[in-house]
């Protein structure tokens, strides 16, 4: 089986995509600049990650003129980052690209790295969206690519505790696009809610 798996350098993408190696899949690793405030760092941790873990050296997609018109917290600094972090359309466009470069690379299915749906924030975060997209993408590719959420069943919280037994370090997830996390951004708050419903 080919996968191609949206990949960030966040934790997520990385669990999700060393899961699907154990499996012995087929990684097709697909990085999306959208236009995001934190694209550098993230691209660089995505890299290294890649490299370190022994995954496919991912491809990178330039889409940043997306972020560039249609702004949220996450593509600008004149939004706020946590209050205006929903971008219209980012995991739409995310399971799009992925489809389309799955037909070219000849994979079966793309996987995007959304948790549990009991604490999604935005409407594109449930599997109701994923598996309308599959349908619509049906029609418009002229052929089936399944489109997986291998995490969704899994917290923040329990993604944190699986990464660790995997040893896995150097993911960068803060949408500010600092050297530290922020704090602030709808990542960090995740990642800080997370570890406090660890002790």
């Amino acid at each position: 089986m080919g996968l191609v798996t949206l990949v960030s350098g966040g934790v997520d993408s990385i669990l999700m995509s060393l899961l699907a190696r154990e499996e012995g899949i087929d990684l097709f690793p697909l990085f999306v600049d959208y236009g995001q405030l934190c694209v550098d760092r993230e691209w660089k941790a995505c890299s290294a990650l890649h490299k370190k873990y022994r995954l496919p050296k991912p491809r990178r997609m330039n889409l940043s003129g997306f972020g560039g018109l249609i702004e949220s917290g996450l593509t600008t600094k004149r939004l706020r980052i946590n209050e205006d972090a929903f971008l219209p359309g980012r995991n739409s466009l995310f399971l799009l690209v992925g489809a389309s470069y799955a037909c070219q690379v000849h994979a079966d299915a793309v996987a995007i790295g959304i948790l549990t749906e009991e604490h999604h924030l935005f409407p594109d975060q449930t599997s109701a969206f994923v598996r309308s997209c599959e349908e619509t993408f049906e029609i418009a590719l002229g052929k089936k690519v399944a489109l997986l959420t291998p995490l969704i069943k899994f917290s923040k919280a329990d993604v944190l505790q699986l990464a660790k037994k995997k040893n896995i370090s150097g993911t960068y997830s803060c949408h500010a696009g600092g050297p530290k996390p922020c704090g602030k951004c709808v990542s960090c708050v995740e990642v800080l809610k997370a570890q406090a419903e660890k002790e």
